[in-house]
């Protein structure tokens, strides 16, 4: 969230070093596509004249600044706006995942219990976004004569999704560092999954990183480590970059 390369890089280091070679699709994608075969696969690939489907347009707008701040286009490559993350997370607002129908989402709700008992909230995805969008949008006008989250610069951007990052903003629909860490956490999948589920627009996610995709001939590379992969990436769907 900043103009130092640094960052970038470390999150990319953290990223690869926690995806399984098999796939970088998220999770959201594979688990939707084994619950509903007919929102588990988008039919499109990311468009640039995508009309969001969830989204309002004060949401879109927050989406499309928040990521930017998040993975910001640099000489490395192309940031999470031209990878067409933002469309990958407003199509998953209308999946099983979106829904909240992959979790148990019936109660009882404790919300003050540790992280490591899991997620405590009654509130599914696409309601955590909505919520946190508003109170990010409001309490920016608090702060800042009207001014909604889009509206800012880029400073006061990565100095309240900062933050957001450590709590110390209150939201009363939602705590913000859980709003920030889902933002995140989509926007990361959104640059690293396959491309028929929105993001990864022509695959820069994957040969920024060197990735193949879902190539079949991939194994005679596997024991191969810090050699360069000669071929580019290909999509589930047969596209190649």
């Amino acid at each position: 969230m900043s103009n130092n390369h640094e960052p970038r890089r470390r999150f990319l280091r953290q990223v690869l070093a926690i995806v399984p070679a098999a796939s970088v699709a998220s999770g959201a994608a594979l688990t939707q596509a084994a619950c509903s075969p007919s929102s588990g696969k988008a039919d499109t690939p990311a468009r640039v004249d995508y009309h969001p489907v969830y989204l309002q347009t004060a949401e879109w707008r927050f989406l499309l600044s928040a990521v930017d701040r998040l993975i910001p286009e640099d000489e490395y490559g192309p940031g999470a706006l031209k990878a067409g993350v933002p469309e990958f997370i407003d199509r998953q607002m209308e999946t099983p995942y979106g829904y909240g129908k992959l979790w148990y989402m019936q109660g009882p709700f404790h919300s003050d219990l540790p992280p490591e008992l899991g997620y405590q909230l009654n509130l599914a995805p696409r309601d955590i976004y909505r919520l946190g969008i508003k109170a990010c949008d409001d309490w920016c006008a608090q702060q800042y004569q009207g001014k909604s989250f889009s509206q800012l610069g880029v400073a006061e951007q990565e100095a309240i999704l900062m933050k957001m990052e450590q709590g110390q903003i209150e939201f009363d629909a939602v705590p913000s560092n859980v709003f920030f860490s889902y933002l995140l956490k989509n926007t990361k999948e959104g640059f690293f999954s396959d491309p028929i589920y929105g993001g990864n627009k022509d695959m820069a996610g994957w040969k920024m990183i060197g990735f193949p995709g879902a190539r079949a001939a991939f194994g005679d590379w596997i024991d191969r480590p810090n050699v360069k992969f000669p071929y580019g990436p290909v999509s589930i769907d047969g596209r190649r970059a």
